[in-house]
């Protein structure tokens, strides 16, 4: 399962880069980002991670039944992955809703990173 710690890993990098992008530059920038060049291969870099991600961390959720941590929160955190993959490119977002997506999904990453690592996967 070393293999899913790291997929939890780069998922948590790729949230913290998304957020990044949203608050130095869709903020301060004057133009949206340019779809073609800056949002598809962003939002599809994430998207084919977050597809590999859901199904080995939700099993692994069902076979292992850690504390805090429910099937249920592995679908939204997955859902809201690829949300984010596009919605830090928009101007218009709001950013209370930024913040608190970035926030749930991050719990939820490293709430699996800690269940790997303690279960010695």
């Amino acid at each position: 399962m070393s293999n899913l710690y790291e997929m939890t890993t780069q998922l948590i990098i790729d949230i913290n880069e998304a957020f990044h992008i949203y608050k130095t530059e869709t903020k301060t920038r004057e133009t949206e980002a340019d779809f073609y060049t800056e949002v598809k291969p962003f939002a599809d870099r994430i998207h084919s991670r977050v597809q590999e991600w859901e199904p080995a961390a939700r099993d692994w959720v069902i076979a292992n039944k850690p504390k805090y941590l429910y099937p249920i929160q592995i679908k939204t955190a997955a859902e809201n992955i690829g949300y984010l993959g596009v919605y830090v490119f928009q101007k218009n977002m709001k950013d209370k809703r930024i913040t608190e997506m970035v926030k749930s999904v991050l719990y939820v990453l490293n709430q699996m990173k800690e269940q790997l690592s303690s279960d010695g996967t």
